[in-house]
C-alpha cells in the first residue's frame, strides 16, 4: 500500500481497501476533468498514483456501472458525479471532503502548488472541496 492510500485511510478514518478505491477513482476522475498538463504532472509526481489511476480511473469495470456511464454520457458527472460514485462506496460528505483535502494536500507536497493550483482550478466545483 502507497503513501497516500495509507495516509488518506488513517487521517479520514476509512479502511485501507475504501481508502485505495476512493483515492483511484478521484484521480481517475481529475485524470479526465482537470487540465491535461498538469494533472498528467501531478500524478506522475505522486507516488503510486498512476497504478491507482490505472486500477480504479472510473472506465470500465469499476466505473459506477451503467449509471456512472450515463451521467458522464448526458454530462451530470463533474464533481457532484464523482461524489455518487464515492457515495455507492460507502462514503459520506465529510470524509469524502477530507478524502480530496488529505489527497490535494499529498498532491501539493510531491508535485507542488503551481501544478497542483492548475489541477484544481481547471475542474468547476472542485475548489469549495479542497
Amino acid at each position: 500500500m502507497n503513501e497516500l492510500v495509507t495516509r488518506v485511510a488513517e487521517n479520514v478514518g476509512i479502511a485501507p481497501d475504501v481508502a485505495e478505491k476512493a483515492v483511484g477513482m478521484m484521480l481517475g476522475f481529475l485524470q479526465r476533468e482537470a487540465d491535461d498538463g498538469a494533472v498528467a504532472r501531478m500524478i506522475e509526481a505522486i507516488p503510486g498514483a498512476t497504478e491507482l489511476v490505472a486500477q480504479f480511473n472510473g472506465e470500465g469495470s469499476n466505473g459506477g456501472g451503467l449509471l456512472g456511464g450515463l451521467m458522464s454520457a448526458i454530462g451530470g458527472g463533474g464533481v457532484m458525479g464523482l461524489g455518487q460514485q464515492l457515495m455507492s462506496q460507502g462514503l459520506g460528505m465529510g470524509e469524502i471532503t477530507s478524502l480530496a483535502k488529505e489527497t490535494i494536500a499529498v498532491a501539493r507536497e510531491h508535485a507542488g502548488d503551481e501544478v497542483v493550483d492548475t489541477v484544481v482550478s481547471s475542474v468547476p466545483g472542485l475548489s469549495q472541496f479542497v
